[in-house]
C-alpha cells in the first residue's frame, strides 16, 4: 500500500478513517492518553476533530486501543464505536496484528539480522524496563526480529517486527545488544535529539478490520528530518 495521508486537519496526520476506526500518524511529543503531566492528549484532539467534522452534538465516543511512547512516532489506532473497540482490544491483546517499526541506531548490531529474546523487568519508579538474558522474578518474556535495512554515514536503520508487546520493549532490547536508539537517553544513547524525540517509528500495521473484516494495511510516513529522509 502506498503511503498516503487522508487529511491533516487540526494538525492531525490521518492515515485512515471510516465509520468505526481512525488511524493517526503520531508526532514526537504527543501523548496518546491523558497522564499526570496534564498535557492535552492525542485522544482529545481526535475527539475534537470528529466533533467538528461531523457536527456532532454532545460527547464523542473514542476508544484508545493501544499506545506509543511519547518520544516515539507513527501509527496509532483509535476506535470510533464501542463494537470496534471491543474487537480491536481483543485483536491487540491476542497479537492478531502485525506491527513493523523502524529504528535508527549508532552502534551496528552484532548481526545483520536476528531474533532477540529477553526477559524484561519493569521499574515503576523510573518508568523503564531492563532486559535480562534469563528469567528473573517479575520479568516477562520479550521477543522481536530485527534486520539492518540501510547503513547510513554514522548510523544504521533497522526494521523490527514485534512478537510480544512489552513496556519499552524495543528500546530495552536494542540497548541490551549495545545498539541504543538515536536520541534515547533513557536507554543508553549519549545525547538527546533536538526535538526531544527518539528515532523509533511505528511504520506499518496490518490487521483485519473489526467490522468489515477486510484486510487493512497502514504505512506511516516517517518524520521529516535528514536521517529519516535518507532511509
Amino acid at each position: 500500500m502506498a503511503e498516503k495521508i487522508v487529511s491533516n486537519k487540526s494538525n492531525l496526520q490521518i492515515l485512515h478513517e471510516d465509520n468505526h476506526i481512525i488511524v493517526i500518524n503520531k508526532r514526537v511529543g504527543d501523548i496518546v492518553q491523558g497522564d499526570k503531566t496534564g498535557d492535552k492528549p492525542l485522544s482529545e484532539i481526535v475527539k475534537e476533530y470528529i466533533k467538528d467534522k461531523y457536527e456532532k452534538a454532545g460527547e464523542v465516543f473514542l476508544g484508545v486501543v493501544h499506545r506509543l511512547d511519547r518520544p516515539t512516532t507513527g501509527i496509532v489506532v483509535f476506535a470510533k464505536t464501542s463494537k470496534a473497540l471491543e474487537r480491536l482490544n481483543k485483536m491487540f491483546s491476542e497479537r492478531e496484528t502485525s506491527k513493523t517499526y523502524w529504528a535508527v541506531v549508532k552502534n551496528k548490531p552484532p548481526k545483520s539480522e536476528d531474533n532477540l529474546i529477553h526477559f524484561l523487568k519493569r521499574n515503576e519508579k523510573n518508568n523503564t524496563s531492563k532486559a535480562h538474558l534469563k528469567e528473573v522474578p517479575d520479568s516477562k518474556k520479550a521477543s522481536l526480529d530485527y534486520k539492518i535495512i540501510k547503513e547510513l554515514n554514522n548510523y544504521f536503520a533497522l526494521e523490527i517486527n514485534l512478537h510480544t508487546g512489552r513496556h519499552h520493549q524495543i528500546r530495552a532490547q536494542l540497548q541490551a545488544i549495545g545498539s541504543p536508539i538515536k536520541g534515547d537517553l533513557k536507554y543508553g544513547f549519549d545525547r538527546s535529539n533536538p526535538d526531544g524525540g527518539i528515532h523509533l517509528h511505528a511504520r506499518k500495521l496490518s490487521f483485519i478490520h473489526p467490522v468489515s473484516k477486510e484486510n487493512i494495511e497502514i504505512i506511516a510516513p516517517t518524520p521529516s528530518d535528514a536521517i529519516w529522509n535518507s532511509i
